[in-house]
């Protein structure tokens, strides 16, 4: 066929327009699955503040040096601790209300702890997310328990102690309770306000054991609800109804902070989505599908790298990761279990072949009570981190 022919054939000119037309579609359309997954340049690497870090958060000099070494190594989230042991660790006028006396909250400069770490987090760039830890979780001896006995839950035999693994003797509020509800809202919504954050976080102690839930109050609304008494702990219907409650709890909360900051982050430390469950009453699965989450942070403190693999490729992890940021919490050691850089570095990588962020537990273990010398471990940390990263669009903007 000569050249003229091809010019003036209209089959082959509509083929040519098909083409072209297919060309751009292809070029200017995003597959579904690209444009729900976040984006790459959004990956989380934060490390969380804890109790163990507080000779860090109090002394202004260390505190400023810590923030500028994570900003020079390239995190880019904090996840500081504002509520341990039953405690406010910044200056809340909810808590003073309800008896709570005792606080960490200025540093020995004479500072706001929360403040100033907030305002030279942001001069580095990096977001900060208030750690709620304790949660509806509390020492049996502190204020909180003390005061407001009222506002516990127990056990079917009656006891209200769960005894930890460390030894200590703890107590759970009641989350069905509306004080109880009202005195955490009353609690996140003035942090909120007070301080320039990114947003808040909850963690594997924003649930109730399963083992719990056998109150007066409790039993009492089952009945009234269901017709029938409560059940064995691990009976379906009562684990239902229990998660149930607390997802409808999650849900005012969250409707509660967005009225307050509309791009305030809810963010979410649980542990696997099985245990969480099954053990803990948190579907925080149902929380993500109705979004009410805006980050997933699971902890896979698991000490077999392979474990640590499974659990990245769950199918709740990645039914999260296609709408939310997601990632794995990581951890760098405990003071009598230090963790091998090596292992770290493989759990990194894994995360990062799955798509998701790290999130590290705790600060002082990063490159303190170690195996290895501080400059190794940060000199391993520059190097996971080459590039850095900003969490474009997280910062809150008040309504």
């Amino acid at each position: 066929m000569n050249a003229n022919t091809w010019r003036w054939n209209p089959l082959w000119i509509l083929l040519f327009g098909l083409t072209l037309i297919a060309a751009i579609a292809l070029h200017s359309f995003t597959p579904v699955a690209a444009m729900m997954r976040p984006a790459a340049a959004q990956e989380i690497r934060g490390v969380w503040l804890t109790t163990n870090d507080t000779d860090v958060l109090v002394d202004r000099p260390k505190l400023h040096s810590a923030i500028d070494e994570l900003a020079e190594l390239n995190f880019n989230t904090l996840y500081p601790v504002v509520w341990n042991g039953g405690y406010a660790f910044f200056d809340s006028g909810t808590a003073r209300q309800a008896g709570i006396q005792h606080f960490v909250r200025r540093g020995i400069q004479d500072y706001d702890i929360l403040a100033e770490l907030t305002t030279q987090a942001h001069a580095n760039g990096m977001s900060v997310i208030p750690w709620f830890e304790f949660g509806f979780m509390a020492p049996a001896t502190s204020e909180l328990a003390t005061m407001h006995p009222s506002w516990l839950t127990q056990k079917r035999d009656g006891s209200r102690i769960d005894m930890r693994r460390d030894g200590g003797d703890m107590v759970w509020l009641n989350p069905f309770k509306p004080e109880v509800q009202q005195f955490i809202t009353h609690m996140l919504l003035e942090l909120i306000s007070r301080y320039d954050v990114d947003g808040v976080q909850f963690d594997d102690h924003f649930i109730l054991p399963v083992d719990f839930g056998y109150d007066s109050y409790t039993r009492a609304l089952y009945k009234e609800e269901t017709g029938r008494d409560v059940p064995d702990p691990h009976n379906p219907n009562w684990v239902k109804w229990r998660a149930d409650k607390l997802t409808a709890f999650v849900k005012t909360l969250n409707a509660d902070l967005k009225a307050r900051r509309r791009n305030i982050v809810f963010s979410v430390a649980p542990n696997p989505y099985d245990f969480a469950y099954k053990a803990q009453l948190q579907d925080w699965l149902t929380w993500v599908r109705q979004g009410w989450v805006d980050e997933l942070i699971v902890q896979i403190y698991r000490n077999n790298l392979g474990a640590f693999r499974q659990h990245l490729y769950t199918p709740s992890m990645r039914e999260a990761q296609r709408t939310i940021p997601t990632a794995a919490g990581i951890l760098t050691g405990l003071r009598n279990s230090p963790i091998p850089i090596s292992f770290i570095e493989a759990k990194v990588h894994s995360a990062r072949s799955a798509g998701m962020g790290m999130v590290f537990f705790f600060y002082e273990s990063l490159w303190e009570d170690a195996p290895e010398p501080p400059d190794t471990r940060q000199a391993s940390f520059r190097n996971l981190f080459a590039t850095p990263v900003q969490r474009a669009g997280y910062r809150a903007e008040s309504l």
